[in-house]
């Protein structure tokens, strides 16, 4: 019998030896990371997960840090107890809040351009156009797409955000809890109190453009992390895998080959 409570993944490459898993930030799914698992599962093991409130992965009204991080746990648990993680934005401070509870959980740990802190962007304006938008208009996604582009005026960001939409069911819908999301805002935008140090290195990757890991961030990522190697990636912004996804994937792949 499934788990209710195990979050959607998929498995890229033979499943042998230690795991990497691969978790998105808000707003995004495992699909967003297709393309990167199918390269680095050459070499090994590769999984991608839907965290809770995304993609395939169970509705919940919580989406605090403890949370996620129990989610992936859980995951980790399911497929063997230890594995290396990869976690971008939100995923990035989940996957830390996991490597600071249950260290014994992991091998290998990459951030991606985020820090252990708390930030003022919320993103509930964004969920309020998604909200807006009246699906039942729409028979493809492209067309939803176009909706949502000329109320963001971002065709990139449109982008992200239609790949979260499902047209399999008789009626469009959000692959995305929207509401919950709504909600748990200040926490998303959050980090939790925590104390206590992870022993082991970290990889922190951050975009040459972005300004996610500023001083304030490497403090704190110097105070729970005090392994941590940072590497930055010129001509990136927070999206490092998108806008250069070469380079993410030579890095990525050298710092889990050595």
């Amino acid at each position: 019998m499934s788990d209710p409570d195990l979050l959607s993944y998929s498995n890229f490459g033979e499943q042998v030896g230690t795991p990497l898993i691969l978790v998105h930030g808000l707003f995004g799914s495992g699909r967003n990371w297709r393309a990167i698992a199918r390269f680095l599962s050459k070499n090994r093991w590769v999984v991608t997960v839907d965290m809770r409130n995304h993609g395939n992965s169970f509705w919940n009204p919580q989406n605090s840090y403890f949370d996620l991080s129990s989610d992936l746990a859980r995951l980790v648990r399911h497929l063997g107890g230890v594995a290396d993680v990869m976690g971008h934005s939100m995923g990035g401070k989940a996957a830390m809040v996991l490597a600071l509870n249950n260290p014994e959980m992991i091998q290998r740990l990459i951030i991606a351009d985020i820090a252990p802190v708390g930030y003022l962007h919320s993103q509930n304006d964004k969920i309020e156009v998604m909200q807006s938008l009246l699906l039942n208009q729409f028979d493809r996604r492209s067309a939803a797409e176009t909706a949502l582009e000329d109320k963001l005026g971002d065709a990139g960001l449109a982008a992200f955000f239609a790949q979260s939409l499902s047209f399999d069911d008789p009626a469009p819908k959000w692959l995305l809890n929207l509401d919950a999301l709504y909600a748990n805002m200040d926490a998303i935008i959050g980090f939790p109190v925590l104390n206590g140090s992870f022993a082991k290195e970290v990889l922190f990757l951050c975009g040459g453009d972005s300004d996610y890991v500023d001083n304030a961030g490497k403090i704190e990522i110097d105070r729970l992390f005090p392994k941590a190697i940072t590497q930055t990636i010129d001509g990136a912004s927070h999206w490092i895998h998108a806008d250069k996804p070469r380079e993410f994937m030579t890095i990525l792949s050298a710092y889990l080959d050595s």
